[in-house]
């Protein structure tokens, strides 16, 4: 068994049910925010559930004490308010609170960073989404900006359309640019892990992709 213990948030969404069975391969311990744990039928020695909402910043430090990396695949309900500044906000005080320092969470192509040089394609579905879901787009920018703000060794993955298959492909990583335009939720789950001991991309945002 691994000795680290990871906290994920957005378990059981549909990406990030790639990254719990993933990590279960490998064998570590992890620790699972679950607004209706009732509703989670994974059984597994290796899980322990933690029941509250990641906007409560208390179930979120019960989340994170004894946890040497966090992971979020956190996913944005509908007819809820934005999720994603509020989540890492409470994030990065209980990761400070608690000395924990490796946090890596997954985002979409619309969050804009200043080493970007995207693609027209790439703009037009940024442009897309402020357009269309201006609350959430808005809040995502935020989230970076709240990373960036942070002393946390952190890891901001961009993603296109995530394929919901354990098939495993080529994959490719750009801090500039989306030269793909889906990633396997398989490769994703494996980048992820692939993070916890990598210091390639710390305090970046990455764009991650099939090609």
């Amino acid at each position: 068994m691994n000795t680290n213990t990871i906290a994920v948030i957005g378990g059981t969404g549909k990406s990030g049910q790639f990254l719990v069975q993933n990590l279960l391969n490998k064998q570590y311990p992890i620790r699972m925010l679950l607004r209706n744990p009732e509703n989670f039928t994974l059984k597994n020695p290796l899980i322990n559930i933690v029941k509250g909402d990641v906007r409560n910043s208390e179930a979120v430090h019960h989340l994170i004490k004894d946890c040497d990396v966090v992971i979020s695949t956190l996913g944005q309900s509908v007819g809820e308010k934005s999720i994603f500044s509020d989540a890492t906000g409470n994030i990065i005080k209980a990761m400070n609170s608690y000395g924990i320092n490796r946090y890596i969470v997954t985002t979409g192509l619309n969050v804009n960073t200043p080493f970007d040089h995207k693609n027209e394609k790439v703009k037009m579905a940024t442009d897309w989404m402020y357009q269309n879901y201006p609350e959430t787009t808005t809040d995502k920018q935020k989230e970076y900006e709240l990373l960036n703000e942070s002393n946390l060794n952190w890891t901001l993955v961009r993603l296109p359309l995530i394929n919901l298959t354990d098939e495993s492909f080529v994959t490719e990583t750009s801090l500039q640019d989306c030269k793909g335009e889906t990633i396997s939720a398989t490769d994703l789950a494996k980048f992820l892990i692939s993070q916890m001991d990598d210091q390639t991309f710390c305090k970046q945002s990455p764009f991650l992709y099939n090609i």
